[in-house]
């Protein structure tokens, strides 16, 4: 087969963006927070609509009604739990603040996972490319699995297990990510992670902060150079070209950007940034777009997009 180049782009409107920004931060406001779900539905599709692989944009088909019914299920799970841990400390028993703290914390790491399952499931199903949607095909019980063992090694081995623990949690993600009949692969090893980091932590302190620069592309650059997309037993290898004068430069010009414009330069700035790490991306390899045909089933519970939003945790999707 023969191989080709394809690029990633995102696209958007600066002045577009903060139209859409301003007029979700004030429905927000005025709803005293109701509004959010179909503010966050309306960024992703902007967003989703903006960036283009191999001449073609990608879609957001998630709405503010399925996303309001998820936005109240983690809510409810997110209150309990604050509730369970207040009432614990106000009870001022050591007995009950233990069993409140450790259901706490356990309920935490139980909805991490949970989270991170429905969220990939709901967001992955409501984006398309050429109208051909994505897909999470993971179980629960593996991925369960996988997190538990590895917050007791990295808990026991104090941090040093992390890498190793990020890269098989990756892994188990992408292997279950599809495009219609095109799969994702993630060829990260714990080791050479684990150096990565051993090395950009202590090149970064010895230079006062300004190896961080060059720690932050290497890695971006290890995520996304070990990412692979199989098409029919042929393999694609993503491409970042992202340099450690990029990072500089949009960290800069995006600090003054929005301190200097009391924050009206945010949605710029955001656009920048993401295009700084998108538009530095491309996939080389005998990909056929052509080829690409529908294959997943639909999805419609937001509950887990939810609660990834709810504990601030990102996902590269």
């Amino acid at each position: 087969m023969e191989n080709h180049t394809h690029q990633i782009r995102l696209h958007g409107d600066g002045g577009k963006y903060f139209g859409i920004l301003i007029v979700n931060l004030l429905f927000t406001i005025i709803t005293l927070g109701l509004y959010y779900p179909w503010a966050r539905a309306k960024n992703l599709q902007y967003l989703y609509g903006e960036t283009e692989f191999a001449g073609s944009r990608f879609q957001f088909h998630g709405t503010g009604n399925e996303m309001f019914k998820g936005f109240i299920k983690a809510l409810a799970i997110v209150f309990v739990l604050g509730l369970i841990y207040n009432l614990s400390i106000l009870s001022k028993n050591s007995a009950i603040i233990f069993v409140g703290v450790a259901v706490y914390i356990l309920g935490l790491l139980t909805i991490i996972p949970l989270a991170i399952h429905g969220g990939l499931r709901y967001r992955l199903s409501r984006t398309s490319w050429r109208g051909i949607h994505m897909g999470y095909r993971g179980n629960l019980r593996e991925l369960f699995g996988i997190w538990f063992k590895g917050i007791l090694l990295t808990v026991l081995t104090l941090g040093i297990y992390g890498s190793w623990f990020n890269i098989a949690l990756t892994q188990y993600l992408m292997k279950h990510v599809r495009l219609g009949n095109v799969k994702f692969r993630y060829d990260g090893d714990g080791s050479d992670y684990f150096w990565l980091n051993v090395k950009g932590t202590i090149l970064t302190i010895l230079t006062l902060g300004i190896y961080s620069f060059w720690y932050a592309r290497d890695v971006n650059h290890y995520y996304f150079n070990n990412t692979k997309l199989e098409q029919d037993e042929a393999v694609s290898d993503f491409q970042s070209n992202l340099t450690a004068g990029d990072i500089f430069i949009t960290g800069i010009t995006n600090y003054f950007l929005i301190v200097f414009t009391l924050g009206i330069g945010t949605p710029w700035a955001i656009l920048r940034q993401m295009r700084m790490t998108i538009n530095n991306l491309e996939l080389n390899g005998p990909f056929n777009p052509d080829a690409v045909v529908q294959t997943e089933e639909d999805y419609n519970d937001a509950t887990g997009d939810d609660l990834l939003d709810s504990l601030d945790i990102g996902l590269d999707f």
